[in-house]
C-alpha cells in the first residue's frame, strides 16, 4: 500500500509559506532577550540533524520505496524548520547565526538499528517535539518567534500522524514483529520522563565509534542547553510530559487494538506479544532486552 501520494497531498496542503506566511514585521526587539536568542540558535542547530536521521532512513529502508520517497516530505519540512529560525536569527540577532561548522558537527553517521524500532522512535520524538514547540510558543512573548514555533509545532504533529500512518502498515504487513517493536520502543520512550531526562532521537546514542560524543545533544556548541531549555525556560513540568505520554498511549491503543492506559499495561502487552512471537518460533524462547 502506497502511502506516500496521499501523504504528499494532505501535507502539501497544510504547507506555510517562510517568505509570506510569518510576520516578519510584528518583531519587538524589546521582547527578546540574550536567553531566548540563544535557544532559538540551539533549535535551529538541532532541526539541522534531519539530515544525518534522513540519511539513516535511506540506507536502512532500502527496501521500502514508498517510505523513503516519504523522506522527501519529512527532510524538507524539518530543513525548512532549521531555515525559519536561521532566518529569524539573521534579520534579529545575526551575531548568533550558526555558522557552517556548527550545523556540520551534527551531521555524523548514525549506527544500523532496526526499522520499526527507528520509526516507533521518531514517531514518539515528533510527539514531544509538539509538545515541546508549543511550550516553547507560550514561554516566548515576542510575537515573531511565538509565530514561528507555532507553525513548527504544527508540522512535528502531522509528521507524528504520518509516521503513525506507516505503523499501522507496518502492522498489517508484519503483524506480531511490528507490534513487539512498537510496544518495546512504547516502553521505553513513555517512561523516560521519569527519570529525569525525556528522550528523543537527539538526545539517544547513536555511534557507538563516537561515544561519548554520538548524541546530537552532545555536538551542540552547549551540550547542556536542553536540559536548561526544558527545566528553567520553557519549563516542560510533569503535567506536560504527561500530555506525552497519554498521546503515546492513545496511538498505541488504537494502532494494536488494545486498551492501554498506562505504561505498565504497555508493558504488560509487551510480554504477550513477546510470549506469543515465542511460541510461534520453532526456535523457542529468547530473554528480554
Amino acid at each position: 500500500m502506497a502511502l506516500y501520494p496521499e501523504l504528499f497531498k494532505s501535507l502539501e496542503q497544510a504547507r506555510w509559506n517562510l517568505a509570506t506566511d510569518v510576520e516578519w514585521s510584528r518583531f519587538d526587539p524589546a521582547l527578546l532577550d540574550d536567553a531566548q536568542a540563544l535557544s532559538v540558535k540551539m533549535n535551529a542547530i538541532t532541526e539541522w540533524s534531519a539530515l544525518p536521521a534522513t540519511e539513516m532512513f535511506l540506507r536502512d529502508n532500502r527496501d521500502d520505496s514508498d517510505f523513503s520517497a516519504f523522506m522527501s516530505i519529512w527532510f524538507y519540512e524539518e530543513q525548512k524548520h532549521a531555515l525559519v529560525l536561521m532566518e529569524y536569527l539573521r534579520r534579529f540577532r545575526p551575531e548568533l547565526l550558526p555558522t557552517d561548522d556548527e550545523l556540520h558537527q551534527v551531521r555524523f553517521e548514525f549506527d544500523p538499528a532496526p526499522p520499526l524500532e527507528t520509526l516507533m522512535l521518531h514517531f514518539c520524538g515528533e510527539v514531544r517535539l509538539t509538545q515541546w514547540y508549543r511550550r516553547a510558543a507560550e514561554w516566548h512573548i515576542e510575537p515573531v518567534i511565538r509565530q514561528i514555533y507555532g507553525l513548527i509545532a504544527g508540522d512535528e504533529g502531522r509528521h507524528a500522524g504520518a509516521y503513525l500512518k506507516y505503523m499501522q502498515r507496518a502492522v498489517e504487513r508484519s503483524g506480531d514483529e511490528a507490534r513487539a517493536a512498537f510496544a518495546k520502543i512504547g516502553v521505553l520512550m513513555a517512561s523516560s520522563g521519569r527519570g529525569g531526562r525525556p528522550l528523543h532521537p537527539t538526545n539517544l546514542h547513536v555511534a557507538k565509534g563516537l561515544f561519548p560524543n554520538d548524541t546530537v545533544q552532545s555536538r551542540l556548541p552547549d551540550p547542556e542547553w536542553l536540559e536548561r531549555w526544558l527545566d528553567t525556560q520553557i519549563r516542560f513540568d510533569a503535567d506536560c510530559e504527561q500530555r506525552v505520554v497519554r498521546r503515546i498511549l492513545a496511538s498505541l491503543s488504537s494502532l494494536l487494538d488494545e486498551p492501554l492506559e498506562t505504561v505498565r499495561d504497555l508493558g504488560r502487552y509487551r510480554r504477550a506479544v513477546t510470549q506469543r512471537r515465542e511460541a510461534a518460533s520453532p526456535a523457542g524462547p529468547a530473554p528480554l532486552p
